[in-house]
């Protein structure tokens, strides 16, 4: 027994030194008090970083098919009426959402931006006593009312009852209404009155759309739009105005949920027409995004960059369309952000190299100095004997 304690006993890699042989001095004393607090700093800091999450980024090829992409929104004129702005969306699929009225609201803000007004955007309008009936002739209190939709209805029976219902069945048709007093529903209401009395006005136009997750572009832009020739164009003509100030200012743009961290760069921005006409362009990348929190709660998302481009109505050249155009395609790669713990197998390596770095440095350091007081003290010794 007592040789295997003996054999153990020579394996011991920290020999003992008898306090009688220990030498403690100042230098010594400074840095172990250097480092003793060095050490404590290193602790605390690799201690924050186990408790708290860190978020690993990792990137693969976006394979999901058949989604949809929301797109959320909140922009400024400060210089276009609410009555006249309208959303399109459209993608390479050839899918259309014209006049997008569904989860859109519009506040009507004045000079100083002041709200006026808040409502849903959607269709209708007021209906007022005695209209003109689609056989030609007035209202009877016996009768129901069906408006005339001249020449733009789908079928017989088709009423057009306000202007919106007439606008919108000529929309349907490709046709323009060049002056909506000829139109007894529009006349009615008051539609070139109601413009008149928003000049001046600005809109604030928020909500959100939901489109194919296929390249696209939506836009606002002044008048009803439909297809001529396989074109998108935008009626105008009612309005009966030479020049649209699409001066405008992003409150909010994002593609998708919110998760922390993401960085939307069209936050805050905005831009002022200083010329007559002209159509402002945002070109997004989309970037497909996907957030495991620590709970391994999963937020699909997406985030974007983005540049920006003003077209204006130059001579020799076909005039731009006024309004705002966010053109946006997607990225082909994924981006993966997952929230996780560092084990406590890392966390133990971390505080074991810590303590041992600082130590064996802390060591190296003392014995520079205390070799070097001995050497200088030497030689002091020997130029005194001299």
């Amino acid at each position: 027994m007592d040789g295997l304690l003996s054999k153990l006993r020579s394996l011991d890699a920290y020999p003992k030194v008898n306090e009688d042989f220990y030498s403690r001095t100042l230098s010594g004393g400074i840095i172990t008090l250097a480092s003793s607090v060095v050490m404590l700093l290193l602790f605390v800091s690799e201690l924050r970083l186990y408790l708290h999450a860190v978020t690993e980024t990792t990137l693969r090829v976006d394979t999901s098919r058949g989604e949809k992409l929301r797109i959320n929104f909140d922009v400024t004129f400060p210089a276009l009426q609410c009555s006249i702005i309208s959303l399109d969306a459209m993608d390479i699929s050839g899918q259309e959402h014209l006049d997008v009225k569904h989860d859109i609201f519009k506040q009507r803000i004045d000079a100083h931006g002041n709200v006026i007004a808040t409502r849903q955007d959607a269709v209708g309008g007021m209906k007022m006593e005695k209209p003109l009936q689609h056989h030609g002739g007035r209202l009877e209190h016996n009768e129901t009312y069906c408006g005339s939709c001249y020449g733009a209805q789908e079928s017989d029976d088709q009423c057009c009852n306000t202007c919106e219902d007439v606008r919108e069945a000529y929309r349907k048709k490709g046709w323009g209404v060049s002056n909506p007093d000829l139109l007894d529903q529009c006349k009615r209401e008051g539609f070139l009155q109601s413009i008149k009395d928003e000049e001046g006005e600005g809109c604030n136009i928020y909500g959100f759309i939901e489109v194919n997750k296929v390249a696209g572009n939506f836009h606002f832009a002044p008048g009803k739009s439909f297809q001529q020739s396989n074109v998108h164009v935008h009626d105008l003509l009612p309005f009966q105005k030479d020049s649209f100030n699409v001066s405008h200012k992003i409150n909010k743009l994002s593609f998708g949920e919110y998760f922390p961290g993401v960085v939307n760069p069209l936050d805050g921005a905005q831009w002022v027409q200083h010329s007559s006409y002209g159509m402002y362009q945002y070109f997004i990348k989309v970037v497909p995004t996907v957030y495991t929190d620590i709970n391994d709660h999963i937020i699909l998302s997406n985030q974007f960059s983005v540049t920006e481009h003003f077209r204006s109505s130059e001579s020799g050249r076909i005039q731009a369309l006024p309004g705002v155009f966010f053109f946006y395609d997607l990225s082909p790669i994924k981006v993966t952000f997952t929230e996780q713990h560092v084990s406590f197998l890392h966390f133990l390596t971390n505080v074991c190299a810590i303590v041992g770095g600082v130590f064996t440095v802390s060591g190296i350091i003392d014995s520079f100095v205390y070799h070097g007081q001995r050497a200088i003290k030497k030689k002091i010794e020997i130029g005194k004997f001299n």
